[in-house]
């Protein structure tokens, strides 16, 4: 009807457009990083690093937090955890705004290209973050904020295309299935 024949020629009039994700790039030098079996979620002694290990240190070099542990640090003395192994370059990329299931589906597909030649990663991850005051959470029910409004999933894709896929949710909220 008239009302929307008069929003339609508001939304034209303002020029208002869905906004594009903002994309960031970042080169990380010398990074400390786990060392990782697909096949070891627990991590073995000397070996690997566990699923929940990598959580973790993923945390701080998202928030880059530094990993060396300094004692006159006041922010932070977390370090990288055992085994680990010092990485020259790792390549950082933060996509934000609204994306689409087949969007991070078509990501996915992009990243695991990279264990192609030449092949330099061992693994690789994907964390996909909901914004943390979303009013649903996974299987639409009521996402709770809480402290933090954790709302994320991380995939981890190895090299043989294995993966581990982490979630996260908060304290009252339903787990997906």
């Amino acid at each position: 009807g008239a009302e929307g024949s008069t929003l339609m020629s508001y939304f034209s009039k303002n020029q208002i457009q869905a906004l594009k994700p903002k994309v960031t790039f970042s080169t990380l030098r010398d990074l400390q990083c786990p060392l990782l079996q697909s096949n070891e979620l627990q991590g073995k002694p000397e070996e690997s690093c566990s699923a929940e290990e990598l959580f973790e240190w993923l945390g701080a070099v998202l928030n880059r937090v530094s990993l060396d542990n300094k004692s006159s640090s006041f922010l932070s003395t977390y370090c990288c955890p055992q085994p680990n192994t010092v990485v020259e370059k790792a390549f950082l990329c933060t996509i934000t705004g609204f994306i689409i299931p087949e969007k991070i589906i078509q990501l996915l597909e992009q990243l695991c290209c990279y264990f192609g030649e030449p092949k330099l990663a061992y693994w690789l991850t994907l964390t996909v973050h909901g914004f943390a005051d979303s009013p649903v959470s996974w299987r639409e029910n009521e996402h709770g904020f809480h402290k933090g409004g954790e709302n994320l999933y991380n995939f981890v894709i190895f090299r043989n295309l294995d993966y581990w896929l982490q979630m996260a949710v908060g304290t009252n909220d339903d787990c997906p299935p």
